[in-house]
């Protein structure tokens, strides 16, 4: 894993918070105004369930931690009592960064990405959900570390910070002590995983079946985003979008594809990829994904079968798409999300 000295969490008190069963692990969540509900209720109840499912013991104290006067208005307008930002140097074993439209001003305030780099340093480790990536960013956390945040933000993080490797399609990320997730409710799997490197995968498998849940989610972020990425570009390609949708197992090479935009080949592929960050043999890629998916999921149809009407030609090229798309084979698809 790089190394960043930097954010060196210290030996000895590392291997006191992990062997000092009867003191529960102090976890704080860093919230802000307009922070995103979830980001904070999500990783929060998981914790709270692993403190139900431990029975006899209570592995965990989370708390939410916040500048201000001890109250704050998330995103969705509801109010949340927060404690105060604890001191520094005070006891602490994981620090969570929530995101949510508030991380814009939130990151701006040096005095509070100042404390999180001191309490980063602190803890044993330190963990983002969504755009919370970017206060770890902020706080240089992120540099020469590999990290993840909403798929929609991928390219702006790895803008505003350079020296992370940002993924764009993991569900989370760890590397050696920080730990990124994509959007809003991944923070929940990066909980769990948390959870599962603590107390052992038993308990976290009691906690992912209590909220009814995967403990490990198949696939990636990218088998929710690939479409809603299409559909945020410029909408002159909506009714591109829609004819290779009526004709995936048709014709959609680029000239094929030129001919229907009403362009040439080399102002498609700069405009194409101007208004949706992919090449349109990319973009075709991902909707035949997209329709097969939706075959898998909705039909008992043969796998073979659903390749040929999405325009693989094969299941084997089929195969590749999705475990380069959507990280999963397609019948592993079919038996998570299928009839």
């Amino acid at each position: 894993m790089p190394h960043d000295p930097r954010f060196q969490p210290d030996a000895a008190r590392t291997h006191t918070i992990r062997t000092h069963a009867g003191s529960p692990r102090i976890v704080e969540v860093l919230a802000f105004p307009s922070v995103q509900l979830l980001d904070v209720a999500g990783p929060l109840q998981v914790f709270a369930t692993a403190n139900e499912q431990a029975r006899g013991s209570r592995p965990y104290a989370p708390r939410v931690v916040g500048w201000g006067d001890g109250a704050l208005t998330s995103s969705a307008g509801l109010r949340l009592a927060v404690d105060p930002l604890p001191d520094r140097d005070a006891p602490l074993d994981t620090l969570i960064v929530a995101g949510g439209p508030g991380v814009v001003a939130a990151s701006a305030d040096a005095d509070l990405v100042d404390w999180m780099r001191a309490r980063a340093a602190r803890a044993r480790r330190v963990a983002s959900v969504c755009t919370g990536a970017f206060l770890l960013g902020a706080a240089g956390l992120l540099d020469g570390r590999r990290a993840a945040t909403h798929w929609a933000h991928c390219e702006r993080l790895a803008e505003l910070y350079p020296l992370a490797r940002v993924e764009p399609d993991p569900i989370f990320v760890q590397d050696g002590p920080v730990w990124s997730s994509a959007g809003i409710t991944a923070g929940i799997d990066l909980a769990l995983a948390l959870v599962e490197q603590d107390l052992g995968r038993a308990l976290a498998l009691g906690v992912a079946r209590h909220l009814v849940m995967f403990l490990k989610r198949p696939g990636g972020q990218a088998q929710f985003s690939a479409a809603l990425a299409l559909q945020a570009g410029d909408d002159r390609f909506d009714a591109l979008h829609a004819w290779i949708r009526e004709n995936l197992a048709g014709d959609l090479s680029i000239p094929a594809l030129a001919a229907v935009a009403g362009m040439s080949e080399r102002s498609l592929g700069r405009h194409y990829r101007a208004a949706t960050g992919l090449t349109p043999a990319k973009g075709v890629e991902r909707l035949r994904v997209e329709a097969a998916q939706r075959a898998l999921s909705e039909t008992r149809r043969p796998v073979k079968r659903i390749a040929q009407a999405c325009g693989f030609g094969s299941e084997e090229t089929m195969r590749r798409s999705f475990l380069r798309l959507v990280a999963a084979l397609p019948q592993d698809y079919r038996s998570r999300f299928g009839p």
